[in-house]
């Protein structure tokens, strides 16, 4: 059973930076073999792709967040990170992050991140 749990949410002012954290656990394969994205839904909206990382460590981001979202991975320890600069209101979500295994979709419960002008 695929395991996924975010972390690092809070609440924060805008301006401020927050790095959130998902931890892989119970794949089918070695944590590198996949690609790692990261969701966020806030209230009243569809859930949307922010950003992912795959195997080679290419990143893309929707364009809301380029230049202020960094997403990373560390296979080693089989977390993937998502730096969060220069937060504004419309950052506010519920943030969860997505793996494919086993000929589907795994996701974490999601970690709160709220945005205070």
């Amino acid at each position: 059973q695929v395991q996924l749990a975010e972390s690092g949410g809070a609440s924060v002012q805008a301006g401020d930076s927050l790095r959130v954290s998902c931890v892989a656990s119970g794949l089918e394969y070695s944590y590198s073999l996949y690609g790692i994205g990261w969701f966020r839904q806030a209230p009243g909206k569809e859930r949307e792709a922010v950003a992912a990382i795959n195997t080679y460590g290419k990143r893309v981001y929707v364009d809301s967040v380029k230049g202020r979202f960094t997403i990373s991975r560390d296979d080693a320890r089989r977390e993937c990170y998502l730096q969060m600069n220069d937060l504004q209101s419309e950052d506010s979500a519920i943030y969860y992050c997505k793996v494919r295994d086993r000929d589907r979709d795994w996701w974490g419960q999601g970690t709160q991140v709220s945005v205070s002008s």
